[in-house]
């Protein structure tokens, strides 16, 4: 068994339990000093590796200024190593680079990170739409919507201006979404005919991972159909050439003009991932330009960590609830009392915010 300990500072609390516990596993099982052996570490802090009993050659150092939403290039790009191989992990980083000339030598009209961020800019700050759906079509990239829900709304969201002053538009979306042929039978009811009109992304492949020809055509004739149902809707004319009756009719039409965008891939190669991958991240980087914000730091992330350690402590039971509000005192009470605890920690049953 090898562990990997991905954590660029070996600060973050959940990332150190983890490894701590993985280590006393290890440990329970192995002769005694033996449990380093099996951890390895991706970090751009080698002492506290070192110190947490893994050998140096198993310490693959990153850089101190890659945030972790962009970290998957380097070192923290392991597990993908030893997933896919090293030789789809350099065909994944040849995608990428292929990306990064584009971006950086294409027109701007010809640029697709530039194109999609001005489309992205235009639905978020100008038209003020507070959602964004990522639908592939194809379940190889089912987890992709919450990848982009961190590389976005980590990076781009902020109401901060570079200036220090607040932002004069809305920021980041809302990013959501889930494999299409699941979400028509969940949400794209919502998307079609709902009164909050949501731009989308498709996302479909040529090629599929299959030997299931037919499934996979009907797989992208749904993708096709489903945004150019959003585009075209349907009117209370057409509808009722359909023969559906008067009474049903403002209920059977569509408003359409709902904007998407599709993505057609060949093929879901290495390479091909690489692309789409570092295609969102330049996106979002011209974004947070175009929003005059800072996209490579998080600091409201930091605020929650820096409040979970003295929580965890008054869930143990130290503190009381002296210099804790009303709801969180009362949360932690109630905490106590259903885990068994010594009584709450000076509020009720419950809180509520």
């Amino acid at each position: 068994t090898l562990v990997l300990v991905a954590s660029k500072t070996f600060t973050t609390l959940e990332t150190t339990l983890n490894a701590r516990t993985a280590l006393a596993w290890l440990s329970r099982a192995l002769p005694e000093g033996a449990a380093g052996r099996h951890l390895a570490a991706a970090t751009a802090n080698v002492d506290a590796a070192l110190g947490l009993g893994a050998d140096r050659e198993a310490v693959f150092e990153s850089w101190d200024w890659v945030g972790g939403r962009f970290s998957m290039w380097g070192a923290a790009g392991l597990p993908v190593a030893l997933g896919a191989g090293f030789a789809g992990f350099r065909e994944l980083l040849g995608g990428a680079r292929e990306m990064d000339a584009h971006f950086r030598t294409a027109r701007l009209q010809d640029n697709v990170p530039v194109q999609g961020a001005l489309l992205q800019f235009w639905h978020s700050s100008l038209k003020r739409a507070g959602a964004w759906a990522v639908l592939p079509y194809d379940r190889r990239l089912r987890v992709l919507p919450a990848y982009l829900q961190q590389l976005v709304m980590e990076s781009n969201g902020k109401g901060t201006a570079r200036d220090g002053r607040p932002a004069a538009l809305p920021t980041s979306p809302v990013v959501w979404g889930g494999t299409g042929t699941d979400g028509q039978h969940a949400f794209f009811q919502f998307l079609h005919q709902g009164t909050s009109p949501v731009p989308c992304d498709f996302i479909a492949v040529a090629r599929p991972g299959h030997s299931l020809g037919d499934h996979h055509r009907w797989t992208v004739a749904n993708c096709l159909a489903q945004s150019r149902a959003l585009l075209l809707g349907k009117g209370e004319r057409e509808a009722r050439a359909e023969g559906v009756p008067e009474g049903l009719v403002p209920f059977r039409t569509f408003p359409g003009g709902r904007s998407s965008t599709t993505v057609l891939m060949e093929s879901l190669s290495p390479r091909a991932l690489g692309m789409l991958a570092a295609l969102h991240e330049h996106q979002v980087f011209c974004l947070g330009h175009l929003q005059n914000i800072h996209s490579f730091d998080q600091w409201g992330v930091e605020l929650g960590k820096d409040l979970a350690r003295d929580v965890h402590a008054r869930l143990d039971g130290g503190g009381g609830g002296a210099g804790l509000d009303a709801s969180t005192d009362g949360l932690i009470g109630a905490f106590r009392e259903f885990a068994g605890g010594a009584g709450g920690a000076g509020g009720g049953a419950g809180g509520g915010s």
